[in-house]
C-alpha cells in the first residue's frame, strides 16, 4: 500500500534528535548583545512530529527535562530570572507545573478548534445565504427571473468558484493588495482586514460549489416537471453533471479530504473536468433543442453567441485550462542533506513569498511548497521525506519535474504589505519566510524559527542563510539543544519588543492556532495558516 501524501499550509520537515552542539545560540538583540543558554544543556526530548512542520510544545515528557535543568543548579536559574525575557525563552518553572492538556486530533484542530465566528465561515455563510435566499424567492414566485435561469445561477456560481481556486486570477489579486495597501499610510486595521479577507478567498470555491448544485437541482426538478418542452438527452446530461459535482463535493469534505488527500484531488480533478466536457454539450443541446418540433437545430452559431451560459461557459472553460497552459517539464538539482529532507532547485528568481508546485506526474498529483529565492538566478524548495513522492526525492532524486510557471500566492505573500512584521515558524515552515532574508526588501523583517537540528537536518546551506541575516532581527531555537520554548510569550514578546504590525505564523495546526490566539489576546496582530489555505 502506498504511503498517502497529505496537504498542509506549511510544507516543512518532522526529524527525530540528536545530541550535537547547537551552532545558533538563542539572540535577544534588545539586551544588547547575544545571550546564550548553558552549553551544557545538550539533550531534548522533543518527539518526532507527525506531520510536516510539527513542533509538538505540551508534550509529557516537557517536564522532565524542565527538572532535570533545575536540579542542575542555581546559577541556570539565576542567570535566566536576571533576563526580562523569562517567559520570551519559555520559563522552566511555568513549563514544569504547566498541567499537561489533552491533546486534541489534528481534524479536529482543522476543523473545530479554529473558532466558529471567523472570516472563514463568514464568508461561507454570507454566500450560501445569498444563494438560498435567491432559491426561497424563486420558489415562491417572488424572482421569477431566477426561476427563468436556473441554470445560468448555477453556472455563475461555479464561475465564482473557478475564480477563487484560480492561481493567475489570485495572484493579480493579491499583487493589487500589496501594490495598494503596503504604504505606510495605508491604517493597519485596513491592512489587517485585507489580509483576513484574501486568507479566506478559498472558503468562496465551497460555498459557490455547494450553491451551484441546488441550483442545478432546482433547474432539474423544473425541467421534469415541464418534461414535454425538454429532451431526454437534456435531462440525461443534465442528471450526469449534478452527479459529478455532488462526487466531487463530497471528495472535497474536510474528513475525506484530510484523510485521503490523493483520492480528494483526482476525484475533484477529473470529475470536474468531465462535468465541464458534459456541460458544453448541454449547452449545444440546450440552445439547439426545439421543443415544438422535437428536434435539434443544426445551425446554432447565431443563436450560442447571445446566450449568456455560453459565456459563462467560455469563462469557466478558460480559468481552467490557463494553469495547465503553464505546465512544463524542466530540469532540477536535487540534493539530500540528510535522509529525511531533500533541497531542490530549478532556474530563474522568485519574488518573496511565494509558493509553487511540482510533480512527478503531472495528471495525478502535484505537491505545493514554499520557495526559496534572492530574486536572481535560482529558486529551491525544502522538501520532507513523508510520502512516497517526497521520500524518493531523498533516495532517488530526479532529474527532471514538472512545474506550473505560473506560482501562486497565498498569506506569506502578504508580508509584502506591511512595515514591520514578525515572521514565527517552526521546522521547514522557515522555507517561505527564507526569501524576506535573502533579498532586499521594503519590510522590516524580524524572525523566530524554532527547529530541530539546524545543520544536521537542514543542512549547511540553510543554516548559512540564516546565520548571515543580522543577529539583532533574529531568534533561533534549536529544540535539539535547547528544548521546546513556550513559543506563544516568545511570539507576544519578541512582537512587543521589536514594535512589529503584525505575527504571520507558518506551524502545524495546533501551533499556528495556539500562537494566534495568544498574541490576539495581547492585542497583537496575527495570522496563521488556516486548513483551507
Amino acid at each position: 500500500m502506498q504511503t498517502q501524501e497529505r496537504s498542509s499550509s506549511c510544507r516543512g520537515v518532522a526529524f527525530d534528535i540528536k545530541p550535537h552542539a547547537d551552532p545558533f545560540a538563542i539572540k535577544i538583540p534588545w539586551l544588547g548583545s547575544p545571550k546564550e543558554f548553558p552549553s551544557f544543556i545538550q539533550r531534548s526530548i522533543s518527539k518526532s512530529g507527525s506531520h510536516f512542520c510539527d513542533l509538538d510544545l505540551d508534550d509529557e515528557d516537557h517536564e522532565d527535562i524542565s527538572l532535570e535543568v533545575v536540579e542542575q543548579g542555581n546559577d541556570v536559574e539565576k542567570q535566566i530570572k536576571q533576563t526580562p525575557l523569562t517567559l520570551l525563552t519559555a520559563s522552566i518553572h511555568e513549563q514544569a507545573s504547566k498541567p499537561s492538556r489533552k491533546k486534541n486530533s489534528r481534524l479536529s484542530v482543522i476543523l473545530l478548534d479554529q473558532g466558529f465566528f471567523t472570516v472563514y465561515k463568514g464568508l461561507f455563510s454570507i454566500c450560501l445565504i445569498l444563494n438560498i435566499t435567491g432559491l426561497v424567492l424563486a420558489t415562491t414566485g417572488h424572482f421569477s427571473y431566477g426561476k427563468n435561469r436556473t441554470a445560468l445561477f448555477s453556472l455563475a456560481n461555479i464561475v465564482a468558484l473557478t475564480l477563487c481556486r484560480n492561481e493567475a486570477f489570485l495572484r493579480v489579486v493579491f499583487w493589487l493588495a500589496v501594490k495598494f495597501l503596503g504604504r505606510s499610510w495605508v491604517p493597519l486595521f485596513i491592512k489587517t482586514a485585507t489580509t483576513s479577507l484574501l486568507q479566506s478567498l478559498g472558503v468562496i470555491h465551497s460555498s459557490c460549489g455547494v450553491s451551484s448544485i441546488a441550483w442545478l437541482m432546482y433547474a432539474l426538478v423544473l425541467t421534469l416537471k415541464d418534461g414535454d418542452n425538454s429532451s431526454p438527452e437534456i435531462i440525461g446530461v443534465a442528471s450526469t453533471i449534478l452527479g459529478l459535482l455532488c462526487l466531487s463535493s463530497l471528495a472535497a469534505f474536510p474528513l475525506v479530504r484530510h484523510l485521503h488527500h490523493n483520492v480528494y484531488e483526482r476525484t475533484h480533478r477529473f470529475a470536474g473536468w468531465i462535468a465541464l466536457a458534459l456541460l458544453w454539450v448541454f449547452i449545444i443541446l440546450t440552445i439547439s433543442y426545439d421543443p415544438k418540433t422535437k428536434s435539434y437545430k443544426k445551425d446554432i452559431s447565431s443563436s450560442l453567441i447571445k446566450r449568456q451560459e455560453f459565456w459563462f461557459t467560455v469563462s469557466i472553460t478558460f480559468l481552467i485550462i490557463l494553469p495547465w497552459m503553464t505546465v512544463r517539464r524542466v530540469p532540477i538539482k536535487a540534493i539530500a542533506p540528510s535522509g529525511h529532507a531533500a533541497i531542490v532547485k530549478f532556474d530563474g528568481g522568485v519574488k518573496a513569498g511565494i509558493l509553487g508546485r511540482i510533480s512527478p506526474s503531472p495528471l495525478s498529483e502535484w505537491h505545493a511548497f514554499g520557495i526559496i529565492s534572492d530574486g536572481k538566478k535560482e529558486h529551491m524548495i525544502l522538501a520532507g521525506a513523508v510520502g512516497d513522492f517526497t521520500k524518493s526525492l531523498v533516495s532517488n532524486p530526479p532529474s527532471l519535474l514538472w512545474v506550473r510557471k505560473v506560482h501562486f500566492v497565498g498569506l506569506p505573500y502578504l508580508v509584502n504589505m506591511y512595515d514591520r512584521v514578525l515572521l514565527v515558524a517552526t521546522g521547514s515552515g522557515i522555507c517561505v519566510f527564507l526569501s524576506f532574508l535573502l533579498k532586499p526588501c521594503s519590510v522590516d523583517v524580524r524572525l523566530i524559527w524554532v527547529a530541530k537540528g539546524i545543520e544536521q537536518k537542514f543542512g549547511k546551506e540553510i543554516k548559512e542563510m540564516v546565520s548571515g541575516w543580522p543577529k539583532d532581527k533574529v531568534i533561533v531555537h534549536d529544540t535539539a539543544v535547547f528544548g521546546r520554548p513556550n513559543l506563544s510569550q516568545l511570539s507576544i514578546n519578541a512582537a512587543r519588543n521589536w514594535s512589529t504590525e503584525v505575527v504571520i505564523v507558518t506551524s502545524n495546526p495546533e501551533g499556528s492556532r495556539d500562537i494566534v490566539n495568544a498574541c490576539k489576546a495581547a492585542g497583537i496582530s496575527a495570522f496563521g495558516p488556516i486548513w483551507d489555505s
